[in-house]
């Protein structure tokens, strides 16, 4: 695992329960949390493969299926393109969840955030719950 995964691992294994939004082709960070102990299910919107420890489930993050959601800590998405930004916030806002994320290159965050520069060169982004731009 790179630099910049092990760092969102060691970021997001502070949650008990996390649910990947868009795992693709790129399950490390995943595979890491659930080896770190973490409940983690990962989504997509087409079948994928996921590592031992790790469930999936097919979902589209733009017409959820909250059931997917409820009762996680965190919901995460990696290389998330910017459409998608506010509807993984959502979802993870109706399951009372924290919402973390990092962008594809130069994209910008398209909801209000923090931002965490991580070791390994990656910046991890966490939806604010309240302020300026945070819908009510």
């Amino acid at each position: 695992m790179t630099g910049a995964r092990d760092a969102i691992v060691e970021r997001l294994a502070a949650f008990d329960r996390v649910v990947e939004v868009g795992v693709g082709r790129r399950p490390a960070v995943a595979a890491g949390l659930a080896d770190r102990g973490v409940d983690v299910t990962a989504t997509d919107v087409v079948d994928r493969a996921v590592p031992d420890g790790v469930r999936f489930v097919r979902d589209d993050v733009t017409d959820p299926d909250p059931a997917v959601y409820a009762g996680a800590d965190a919901v995460y998405a990696l290389n998330v393109p910017p459409e998608l930004h506010r509807p993984a916030w959502e979802a993870a806002r109706a399951a009372d969840a924290a919402f973390l994320f990092t962008t594809l290159g130069g994209d910008a965050p398209a909801i209000p955030v923090e931002r965490a520069s991580l070791s390994g060169g990656v910046t991890l982004y966490r939806a604010r719950e309240s302020g300026p731009g945070v819908p009510e």
